[in-house]
Formats: C-alpha cells, sequence, structure tokens
C-alpha cells in the first residue's frame, strides 16, 4: 500500500513540475531579452537588428536589448549565445560569416550544434563596383582584361572573413582568372580606394555602395543576386552576363541556444515573421538595399546548409586563409 501511495505521490509531482514548467513558458518573457549581435555598432547588421528589436519589443511586451559582442569574425558573439542558458532570453542576430568561419578557423570554439536557427531575416546582394572613370564599361571589359594580362587585375575586399572577399573569390574560380586579392581591415577603407584608382574593382553591398554609384562616384557593373536590385534596377546581374548560375548574398538570421524549449523558440520565431511583415519594417529594409525574407526554423537550416556547402568549396578550391 505504501508503494501504491508513494506512485501517487510520485505522478502528482511529476504533473506539478510539467504544469510549473507549463506556466512558466506561458508567461515568457517575464523580462528583457537580448539579441547579441557579434559585429561592432553602427555596421549593417547592427542596424537591422535594432530595427528588428525595436518591433519585437512591442510584439513580445517586453523590452528587447542589442548587446553588441564583436571580435574574431563574429564567433566571439556567437561563441556566448552558444554557452548562454537556452531559455529564450538570449538571441544572436548573425550574418554570412557564420557560414563562412567554420572553414577558415581551424578549430571552432563551439560545436556546429550549439546554435538552433530561428528565422532567416534578410537577404542583400552585392554589387561589383569601379571607379567612375574606370577603362572596364562592362564586365566583358573586366573579364577580357584578366585573360588577357593574367595577374594584372587586382581587386580589394574587407577582409578574408567576409561574403565580397569569397564572392570576388568565386567569380575568379568560376571563370579560372588570376587576379590579386587586396585585403583591407574593413570595407570602407577598400571602397574608398577603388573610388581613388588604388584597387580595380570590389564587391561591395548594395547598401553600402548605391549612394555612391547614383552620385558617380562609381560604377557598378553587375549584382550578384540572381535577379536585378530594386536598388539599381539599370544594373544586370553577374549570372545573366557572364557566369550562369552565380549567386552570392550577405544574409542576416537569427538563432537561440540549442534545447531552446520548442514553445519559446515558436514564439520567438511566430514574433519575428510578424515583425518582417510590418510596412515600416519593409520599407526600412528595402531602403537598406535588403530584400526581407522572414522564414520558419527548418526553411533557415536548408538554406544555412546550402551556404555552407557554398562557401566551404570556395575557401578549399582557394585556399584561403584568415588574414
Amino acid at each position: 500500500m505504501s508503494g501504491f501511495r508513494f506512485s501517487l505521490a510520485r505522478r502528482a509531482f511529476v504533473a506539478a513540475c510539467a504544469m510549473a514548467a507549463l506556466t512558466a513558458h506561458a508567461a515568457f518573457p517575464e523580462r528583457p531579452i537580448t539579441i547579441v549581435v557579434p559585429y561592432a555598432p553602427g555596421g549593417a547588421a547592427d542596424a537591422v537588428a535594432r530595427v528588428v528589436a525595436a518591433r519585437l519589443a512591442t510584439k513580445l511586451g517586453a523590452s528587447v536589448v542589442v548587446d553588441n559582442r564583436a571580435g574574431a569574425s563574429g564567433t566571439i558573439g556567437a561563441t556566448f549565445v552558444a554557452k548562454a542558458i537556452p531559455d529564450g532570453y538570449t538571441m544572436l542576430y548573425d550574418a554570412t560569416p557564420h557560414s563562412i568561419n567554420p572553414h577558415l578557423f581551424p578549430r571552432m570554439p563551439f560545436a556546429a550544434d550549439a546554435l538552433q536557427p530561428l528565422s532567416l531575416v534578410l537577404l542583400a546582394p552585392n554589387a561589383l563596383i569601379v571607379r567612375a572613370d574606370s577603362p572596364y564599361k562592362s564586365i566583358n571589359d573586366l573579364i577580357a582584361k584578366a585573360k588577357a594580362q593574367p595577374g594584372k587585375i587586382n581587386f580589394a575586399s574587407g577582409g578574408s572573413g567576409t561574403v565580397q572577399r569569397l564572392a570576388a573569390e568565386m567569380f575568379r574560380q568560376k571563370l579560372q582568372l588570376d587576379m590579386v586579392h587586396v585585403p583591407y581591415k574593413s570595407g570602407g577603407p577598400a571602397i574608398t580606394d577603388v573610388m581613388g584608382g588604388q584597387v580595380d574593382f570590389m564587391f561591395g553591398t548594395v547598401a553600402a555602395t548605391s549612394g555612391l554609384i547614383a552620385s558617380g562616384k562609381l560604377r557598378a557593373l553587375v549584382v550578384s543576386s540572381p535577379q536585378r536590385s530594386p536598388r539599381l534596377p539599370d544594373v544586370p546581374t553577374l549570372a545573366e552576363t557572364a557566369v550562369p548560375g552565380y549567386e552570392a548574398f550577405e544574409w542576416n538570421g537569427l538563432f537561440v541556444p540549442a534545447k531552446t524549449p520548442k514553445d519559446i523558440a515558436d514564439r520567438l520565431q511566430q514574433a519575428v515573421q510578424a515583425v518582417l511583415k510590418e510596412d515600416e519594417v519593409l520599407q526600412r529594409l528595402q531602403e537598406m538595399g535588403a530584400q526581407p525574407m522572414g522564414s520558419t526554423p527548418a526553411e533557415f537550416a536548408a538554406f544555412l546548409k546550402k551556404e555552407d556547402a557554398r562557401w566551404g568549396e570556395v575557401v578549399r578550391k582557394g585556399n584561403i586563409q584568415m588574414d
């Protein structure tokens, strides 16, 4: 009889714990949520993260703060979130280096499955830019010169771990061109030197370059997306002009630590979807030259798998290493 009473008591205890957990999850969020951006304040990812955070706060009824933890090509902030308590109160707002870093660093500080994809936020194309008075009037002019004079054409980037660097490398590999990479510490000085003619070309984000293109300080030969950019409607794609199937995006997306309870992850993901459908947010992102996305966790995971394969192949073929 005592064993029967113990069994009943045990079942009651388990049921009470389950109910407490459900009640706790139902009350989520009860305190501020932190979105970690693993890049410096003022950059493109930081700017969008702050737009998303402000609107998420309204959707969730709780403060959402942005915490910049920059360094090591984004791995410092990503590691912080990967090792955070999986309770929904710490999120990661990451970008394309998330897919590139595992192929550049000999050892990552966290396991590949330590972060759980939540939602893709945006895609942003790059433009292949040259100085305004460059002799290259089209992408085919540039390709012809590179083939005629191997090793004479050079291109800039904001560093080996950037999608702009790998976009140029993929372009080089697809056409088997011999060109010289000139790395910079960030994209700003690289763009300046392209304008000044110290470097022949570079891939730069549409957000960072469209104003300079419109003012006549730069010329865009192609964009890296499969479709033309609404910000640069007269600029053809690389896929339609010289490299069929070519595409290279800057992407942004949200993650939570692995083992975050499904109901909490679902609530966060649904709130992100709602934010990305708001007219004000759509307009802000489009003004930045980005294509608002939104996705399910499964769709984002499938996208990341393709990105991992794409950039892994480029890094291996090019024997690319961190500067």
